[in-house]
């Protein structure tokens, strides 16, 4: 059975990613499908969702097992390495930290969908105004 070292959750929009690592070989497994099969193949998402690990040269040392829900793709993506940057903060060396933080992958987007308002057809949409 193999040890599960650290567990950390990252957030954007309405997406939750819940991440667990253990030693492996790289394999990253999002809501029980590898990550090519999860994103389609799609090459620019999944390097973008990888990319904390790639700066840090961890990308074939550990396994990563994800289980996110809500949002849509790029929403899920931001939250998946969000998820990685803070798991691998507790792993890597100072420079390595600061070499993340450079590219901005501990920042928390918290941009959410604004709420709709009495009156209004949407947040901030209204009806055209007649004067007469």
């Amino acid at each position: 059975m193999e040890k599960k070292l650290y567990k950390n959750v990252g957030r954007r929009k309405s997406s939750i990613a819940t991440i667990r690592m253990s030693v492996g070989s790289g394999n990253i497994v999002i809501n029980g499908k590898d990550i090519q099969n999860y994103f389609n193949f799609n090459a620019k998402v999944i390097l973008s969702c990888k990319a904390p690990l790639l700066i840090s040269n961890l990308d074939s040392k550990f396994d990563f097992d994800v289980l996110v829900n809500g949002g849509g793709i790029m929403g899920q993506v931001y939250a998946i390495r969000l998820a990685l940057a803070r798991v691998l903060f507790n792993l890597v060396d100072q420079a390595s930290i600061d070499n993340l933080k450079s590219y901005g992958f501990f920042n928390r987007d918290s941009r959410i969908k604004e709420r709709r308002k009495y009156g209004l057809r949407k947040a901030r949409k209204a009806s055209q105004f007649s004067k007469r």
